[in-house]
């Protein structure tokens, strides 16, 4: 029996109570697509309505992954929810643009910006407050 060259690693932590980081380490493919939507599913059970998903250290993914994205994707918008892609690998980032999937799912830069987007706020990555209107102008 072959082992897998690159198998899967996904972590789960919880920075808010409906609120579910995984972070992914490996190839998402058609191998493993299958590991990943069942932590997908896992936190859906358990009552998680949003979905972060770090795909730093992600080098490689193929339509099994992202149409697990997808899927939960609708699932979270049902409930209502969210599910936000949080710095993906150069080469991942580029299939999502390609194939239209980070214009329906947003991409952020960091676990704050895609929490920020949660709540609603716009994502203010490096920009600062103006201060005319920490003044009320």
């Amino acid at each position: 029996m072959p082992i897998a060259q690159d198998p899967l690693s996904v972590e789960v932590t919880l920075p808010r109570e409906d609120v579910a980081l995984l972070t992914v380490e490996g190839y998402l493919d058609v191998d493993t697509a299958t590991e990943f939507q069942h932590h997908l599913a896992n936190q859906l059970h358990h009552g998680r309505r949003h979905f972060l998903l770090d795909l730093s250290a992600v080098p490689f993914m193929d339509s099994s992954g992202m149409n697990i994205i997808l899927r939960v994707y609708q699932e979270a918008r049902e409930l209502p929810g969210s599910v936000h892609i949080i710095r993906p690998a150069s080469a991942v980032r580029r299939i999502l643009d390609i194939t239209g999937v980070s214009i329906t799912v947003p991409v952020s830069e960091s676990v704050e910006e895609a929490l920020a987007r949660v709540d609603g706020e716009p994502g203010r990555t490096g920009q600062e407050p103006d201060p005319a209107e920490s003044r009320g102008e």
